[in-house]
């Protein structure tokens, strides 16, 4: 018999109230605390950030403030710049690849809540994972769906809401995001 953990990780309906998922939920928030009351760079700053997401890389850096639900569902790859007030809702895994940013106040959520108002009354969600390819730009005030897939090498407008998956080079925009053209993926630099 799956737990109730496993069972919002997998995208079954899961009970909110389960002691296990309330003790993990309740550990993260003492966790997200400690981690918002540090500036980038502060002496117990790594320490901290890697306590609340363990499954990030070492040249990962995340903003404070930052809000999750649980920590552990998120994984950051190399160079992965978070910038500050940006929630991650994380019932269900959430992949985050290399070299992409996050822009501020940007909202990632997992959670998917049942369509019925006398289901919703009852501690029950589930959740759909979410993953962000890599070399991604995330525009300030994005939102991503549960269950989106964004490709590789992406640009997501600011204020932009993913409800659809976004196919690798391309760039998304409005709300709700409509890809709006391919991405030209020679390599040009701005020089000054």
């Amino acid at each position: 018999m799956a737990t109730e953990k496993e069972k919002m990780r997998n995208g079954q309906l899961a009970k909110t109230s389960d002691p296990e998922l309330k003790a993990e939920l309740s550990k993260a928030k003492m966790l997200v605390a400690k981690l918002n009351t540090l500036y980038l760079g502060a002496p117990d700053y790594r320490e901290a950030l890697e306590a609340l997401l363990p499954n990030i890389s070492p040249s990962a850096m995340v903003c404070p403030p930052f809000f999750c639900d649980y920590g552990y569902n998120i994984e950051l790859g190399d160079h992965v710049f978070i910038n500050f007030n940006c929630v991650i809702l994380d019932g269900a895994p959430v992949r985050i690849g290399h070299h992409t940013l996050v822009g501020p106040s940007v909202q990632i959520y997992t959670p998917c809540h049942p369509m019925n108002y006398l289901a919703r009354r009852e501690t029950v969600e589930s959740a759909q994972p979410v993953s962000i390819g890599d070399d991604c730009w995330i525009g300030g005030g994005a939102v991503i769906c549960p269950g989106i897939t964004i490709g590789n090498r992406c640009i997501i407008g600011a204020g932009s809401v993913v409800t659809k998956d976004v196919p690798d080079d391309s760039l998304a925009v409005g709300n709700p995001a409509v890809v709006k053209r391919r991405l030209d993926t020679d390599v040009h630099f701005i020089s000054k």
